[in-house]
């Protein structure tokens, strides 16, 4: 959520939407439609005051143990004030996570004893834990691949909301922050590790490239989340939820337990396109034209054909027939941020990626690379030539 006084969630500038509608660029909108409507209907505001999650000294940090829906039992760190603890996290940038029901939400969530929910839904901290946790691994990973510290690179951390509204089963963003719904049923929390990291990112493409909100920009928008959401989901290494190139997949947003989308083949979620071809940006759901990049990404990362990581299969074609060795996600995922905070604007399209991501190959490894000549090979293997 925005830091911002009378203000709905995830609809203060720029919002995003996980599977409901993308929004990057400078025009407000995404999943929650029109915020007049909504609170016309009388929907619960958030009230946060932008130092809430920033005045606590670092000395107040502690050691919490929770146990959460999606992340299972894990170690968070919270604050103590006044022998009570808090969901707010001092070393890194005040992260906050809120509960949009609560009599005072712009409070983050609270507990006497710093052991929270019970891995269940009758707890209301338990999702609280999973956004927490999962916010936690994604600073840490944008910190120790990147040196990125926060959404801004300022060191101030984001505020995580969840149980926003009612049976809602989508994750919103904006510049600072996200919020999570509950699920159709009020019982599939959209807070797997995978889903925060997707929202945050998206805050980050907004504070860089701005990727914009429609066309082809609004699908390499939604892969840039889907891609980090993916390497965050590695970093964090959960028992709970193995890693995979499996979107959404703990998540469980249509009650059927597949994944949102697929990165080794996109078509698998019967909509998406493994290939470009022009009109591509003009999809009934924006999220679907981001099956090209997350393909170029997975041929880039692991290379085509049929393998079997942490026990999931994938079978990776390509356009042209070629065979491609991937260079390894943590190469891959260098090269894509270097290109999102260097190369990409509002205006990159399909075409001016495929230059991006070469400049910044370029950039890191040399123009007679491996690496270089890999993203060339991946592009047009999803039929994005120059």
């Amino acid at each position: 959520m925005m830091h911002k006084a009378s203000a709905l969630i995830a609809l203060v500038g720029a919002s995003t939407a996980l599977i409901a509608g993308a929004q990057g660029g400078s025009a407000a909108g995404g999943g929650l439609g029109d915020p007049q409507r909504h609170a016309a209907q009388g929907e619960r505001a958030v009230t946060v005051p932008a130092q809430v999650a920033h005045t606590a000294p670092p000395a107040t940090a502690r050691t919490g143990v929770g146990h959460g829906v999606r992340v299972g039992k894990v170690t968070i760190t919270t604050r103590e004030r006044n022998g009570t603890y808090e969901l707010v996290d001092p070393t890194r940038g005040g992260l906050s996570t809120h509960d949009f029901f609560a009599d005072d939400n712009k409070k983050p969530l609270s507990d006497r004893d710093n052991v929270w929910g019970d891995g269940t839904m009758k707890s209301r901290q338990s999702a609280a834990v999973d956004a927490h946790f999962a916010a936690e691994k994604t600073w840490d990973y944008f910190q120790n691949t990147f040196g990125r510290r926060g959404v801004h690179n300022d060191g101030k951390g984001p505020s995580m909301t969840v149980h926003y509204d009612r049976n809602r089963a989508d994750a919103f963003a904006d510049h600072n922050g996200a919020s999570f719904g509950d699920g159709k049923d009020g019982k599939n929390p959209t807070t797997s590790v995978d889903v925060v990291a997707h929202e945050y990112t998206h805050a980050i493409n907004q504070a860089t490239a701005r990727l914009a909100s429609s066309g082809e920009g609004a699908g390499l928008n939604e892969a840039t989340s889907d891609i980090f959401g993916t390497m965050v989901e590695f970093y964090a290494n959960t028992p709970a939820d193995a890693p995979d190139y499996l979107i959404g997949e703990k998540a469980n947003f249509y009650g059927d337990g597949k994944p949102l989308r697929y990165m080794d083949k996109p078509s698998r979620d019967g909509k998406s396109p493994d290939y470009y071809k022009p009109g591509i940006g003009r999809p009934d759901n924006v999220h679907y034209a981001a099956g090209v990049a997350n393909h170029f990404f997975y041929l880039l990362a692991e290379g085509s054909g049929k393998k079997v990581i942490n026990g999931t299969a994938y079978n990776s074609p390509t356009h042209n027939g070629s065979k491609i060795t991937g260079i390894g996600r943590s190469k891959a995922a260098r090269i894509w941020y270097k290109a999102l905070t260097t190369q990409f604007s509002s205006t990159t399209n399909y075409k001016s990626a495929r230059a991006g991501t070469l400049k910044a190959s370029a950039a890191l490894y040399g123009k007679n690379s491996t690496e270089y000549r890999t993203v060339e090979q991946a592009w047009t293997a999803v039929n994005v030539k120059q």
